[in-house]
C-alpha cells in the first residue's frame, strides 16, 4: 500500500464536505475520484498532499515514496523556456553527466593508483546514471514536451507569457518526467486535444507506479483506472473496474437506494398518519400508543435520498416542426487567418442524423460552426439550410449570454411571452431555484453559464442544434443527462467535442477535420478508432506520405547525424595516433641524443655538446606542444 485515508472529515462552517472517507492505494494501482461537482473531490485532494488540513482522520503516506500533484490552475511566472523550464527536472541527471565529463578529463592527467581511483569513482557515477536511462533524458524530455501538444516551434517560447493552459501543460510534462511514485492529478485533460489525451492516457497505462486521477473524461477513465472512489452525500464509495463498470453498478445500487428510500418515505408518511390519528382520540391510552409509535419513529436510521433526485437538469428537446431531409449543405468553404484552417471543404447533413466534428486543437472546428451560424464569414464556398430549418445554438464561450441581465432576465428577454411561473420552472429544471434565479450572469461559474445556456437551447424549440463543447463544466449527472436528452432528440444534431464517451454515446456520424482536409466515419468514436487509419490512408493519402516522409526525413537526420558523429570520431582517433607518433619519435630522439652525450668524444667536444642541447630544447618545446595538443584531442574524444 502506497497511501491510506482513513476516516477523513472536511467542514466549512456548517457545510459539511467529507464525512468520515476512508480508502486506499496500493503501489501502481490505477483509480479515480468521481463526484458530482462540489462533491469535494478537489478537497480531499489537497488534503492528501498537506496543503489542506482535515477536521478528524488522518493519511498515511507509504516509507520513503514520493508524490506529484497537479492541480487544475497553474500559474508559473519562470522567465525559462519551455524546454529549460520542463529540463530542471532533470537537473539531477545533467549534474551527474557534468561530473562524468569532469572525471573524463581528470583522467588524461592522471596515472596509477590515483588514476584507478578515478576510474572506480567514473564507474559507480556511470552505473547510476544508466539506471536512471541518463544517456535518453533529453529525448524523453522532447517525447513528453511533444507528446503533451507542444511543438519544436514553441520550445524557446517563455513559460510567463503562455497561457494557463499552456502552463498546465508545462506543469504536467515537469510532473510526469519527475517519475513520483504516485502521481495525483486534477483534470488533466482540460486543456489536450485528442491526440494529446491519447498520448497521456498510454503514458499513464504503463507508468510505474500509482495514479489518483480527478476527471470527468469518462473515455479516459475507462482506458486507464480499475478503481473507482466516489463522493456522494459527503461520503466515500469504492468500486472496483473501470468507469463503466462503476456506471453500471452504480445505476443498479441507485435503483435499490431509490426503491428503500421510497419504501420508507412510505412508511414513515404511513407512521405519521397514524400517530395523528391516535392523537386525534384525545384520550390517554391513545397519546401513550402515538408517544410509542413516535421514539419507534425516531430511532429509524434514515436512508439517503439519492443524490440525483436532489439536484439534476431536467432537460427535454423537443423540435418545434419537422424540417426537410437536406437539413444542411456546406460546399467548398474555406477560411484563413494568419495561417489557412480549411480549404475546400464539403458535407451535407440529413434530417435525424447527430454528427461529431473532431480534430486537434486550432484546426478550425468552431470556426465552421460560427461560418454555419452567420457569426463569421467564410473566405469562400456556400452554405445552404434545408426547408423549415430553425437553429439551436450552444456557444461554448457562452457569447449569447448578457453578463448584466440576471438569469431570470435572460430567459424573459429570450422568450417574452413566458409567463413568470413558467420562467422559474424552466430555470428550476436546470438547478435554479429560490434567489438564485436573481444572480447576476457575470457572477455565474462556468458550469452554471452552460447550464443556463442549455436552458435557453431547450426553450428554442430547435430542429437542428448545433454545439459546441457542450459537455465542458458539466459534471457526471449532468453530461448523463445530456446525452440521455439528445438521444431522444427527434431532430437533428451537429456538434463539436473532446469528449470521447459523449461522442460514443451520442454520435451515429463523425467528421474528422485533419490537415484542412474532412474524412467521414459512419459511426461512433469506438467505430473512428478502428478505421482511422484505413480511412485516412484511402481518403487522404497525402498526409499518410507527410506522416512518412517526416519519419524518412527524421530518420534521415538521425542517420546523417550519426554518420557525421562516427566520422568525426574516426577523425579524431586519427588526429590521436598520429600526435601519440610523433611524440614517440620525439622521444626516442631524445634518447639517442642522451645516449650521445654518453659518449666521451662527444662530451668533451663544445661545438657537438651546444648542438645537442640546442636539439634537445627543440625537440622539448616541440614535445610540449604536441602533449598539448595531445589533452585537446583527448577532451575532443
Amino acid at each position: 500500500m502506497i497511501l491510506s485515508c482513513n476516516h477523513i472529515s472536511k467542514s466549512y462552517g456548517v457545510d459539511t464536505i467529507l464525512d468520515d472517507c476512508s480508502f486506499f492505494i496500493n503501489d501502481n494501482e490505477k483509480a479515480a475520484i468521481v463526484g458530482n461537482n462540489g462533491a469535494g473531490k478537489s478537497t480531499i485532494m489537497k488534503i492528501l498532499i498537506g496543503e489542506l488540513s482535515a477536521d478528524n482522520g488522518n493519511v498515511t503516506i507509504g516509507k520513503d515514496k514520493t508524490i506529484g500533484y497537479l492541480a487544475q490552475y497553474q500559474d508559473l511566472s519562470s522567465t525559462n523556456s519551455i524546454y529549460e523550464e520542463v529540463k530542471s527536472v532533470k537537473q539531477d541527471i545533467i549534474n551527474m553527466e557534468q561530473r562524468l565529463m569532469g572525471y573524463e578529463r581528470e583522467m588524461a592527467n592522471l596515472s596509477g593508483s590515483a588514476l584507478q581511483k578515478l576510474i572506480e569513482d567514473y564507474t559507480n557515477l556511470e552505473h547510476r546514471f544508466q539506471m536512471l536511462d541518463g544517456y535518453s533524458y533529453k529525448s524523453e524530455i522532447e517525447g513528453v514536451i511533444k507528446g503533451l501538444g507542444f511543438t519544436s516551434d514553441d520550445f524557446n517560447k517563455e513559460v510567463g507569457k503562455l497561457s494557463g493552459g499552456q502552463k498546465t501543460r508545462v506543469a504536467l510534462c515537469k510532473l510526469l518526467l519527475g517519475k513520483p511514485d504516485i502521481i495525483m492529478l486534477d483534470e488533466p485533460t482540460n486543456h489536450l486535444d485528442l491526440n494529446s489525451i491519447k498520448w497521456l492516457e498510454n503514458y499513464l497505462l504503463n507508468y510505474k507506479g500509482a495514479v489518483l486521477i480527478i476527471a470527468h473524461d469518462r473515455y479516459f477513465l475507462d482506458r486507464i483506472v480499475t478503481k473507482v472512489i466516489e463522493i456522494e452525500n459527503h461520503k466515500c464509495h469504492i468500486y472496483d473496474g473501470n468507469y463503466s463498470a462503476f456506471a453500471e453498478k452504480k445505476k443498479q445500487l441507485r435503483e435499490v437506494q431509490l426503491n428503500l428510500y421510497l419504501k420508507q418515505q412510505s412508511e414513515i408518511k404511513h407512521q405519521e398518519e397514524v400517530i395523528a390519528k391516535l392523537r386525534s382520540y384525545k384520550q390517554e391510552k391513545f397519546y401513550k400508543r402515538a408517544e410509542s409509535r413516535e421514539k419507534a419513529l425516531d430511532k429509524i436510521e434514515l436512508v439517503d435520498k439519492p443524490e440525483e433526485l436532489n439536484a439534476a437538469m431536467n432537460i427535454t428537446l423537443e423540435p418545434d416542426c419537422v424540417s426537410g431531409n437536406d437539413v444542411l449543405t456546406v460546399q467548398n468553404l474555406s477560411k484563413s487567418y494568419n495561417t489557412l484552417l480549411f480549404k475546400d471543404i464539403n458535407f451535407e447533413i440529413k434530417r435525424g442524423e447527430h454528427v461529431a466534428l473532431i480534430g486537434d486543437n486550432g484546426t478550425g472546428k468552431t470556426t465552421i460552426l460560427k461560418i454555419i451560424n452567420n457569426i463569421i464569414s467564410a473566405d469562400s464556398g456556400m452554405v445552404k439550410l434545408g426547408t423549415n430549418v430553425h437553429i439551436g445554438y450552444y456557444d461554448q464561450e457562452q457569447h449569447n449570454l448578457t453578463d448584466s441581465n440576471t438569469l431570470f432576465e435572460e430567459i424573459a428577454d429570450a422568450y417574452p411571452d413566458m409567463t413568470n411561473t413558467k420562467i422559474r420552472n424552466t430555470l428550476a429544471a436546470f438547478m435554479f431555484t429560490g434567489d438564485d434565479v436573481f444572480k447576476l450572469v457575470s457572477d455565474l461559474s462556468g458550469g452554471e453559464k452552460g447550464r443556463l445556456s442549455l436552458a435557453k437551447l431547450m426553450l428554442s424549440e430547435a430542429n437542428l442544434i448545433i454545439l459546441d463543447e457542450p459537455t465542458n463544466h458539466l459534471d457526471m449527472t449532468s453530461k448523463e443527462i445530456l446525452e440521455n436528452a439528445i438521444n431522444s432528440y427527434t431532430g437533428t444534431v451537429f456538434y463539436v467535442s473532446h469528449d470521447r464517451y459523449f461522442i460514443n454515446r451520442t454520435a451515429s456520424r463523425i467528421l474528422e477535420l485533419t490537415h484542412t482536409k474532412l474524412i467521414n466515419y459512419l459511426g461512433n468514436y469506438d467505430y473512428y478508432e478502428e478505421k482511422k487509419e484505413q480511412l485516412t490512408a484511402t481518403f487522404a493519402p497525402e498526409i499518410v506520405k507527410e506522416k512518412e516522409a517526416k519519419t524518412v526525413s527524421d530518420n534521415k537526420l538521425d542517420y546523417l547525424e550519426r554518420k557525421a558523429e562516427a566520422a568525426r570520431i574516426r577523425k579524431l582517433k586519427n588526429d590521436i595516433s598520429k600526435v601519440e607518433e610523433k611524440i614517440k619519435k620525439c622521444e626516442d630522439r631524445l634518447n639517442e641524443l642522451d645516449e650521445m652525450l654518453e659518449d666521451p668524444s662527444v662530451s668533451t667536444n663544445s661545438a657537438k655538446l651546444n648542438e645537442i642541447s640546442k636539439e634537445q630544447n627543440d625537440i622539448s618545446k616541440k614535445l610540449d606542444d604536441l602533449m598539448l595538443q595531445w589533452e585537446e584531442l583527448s577532451d575532443q574524444l
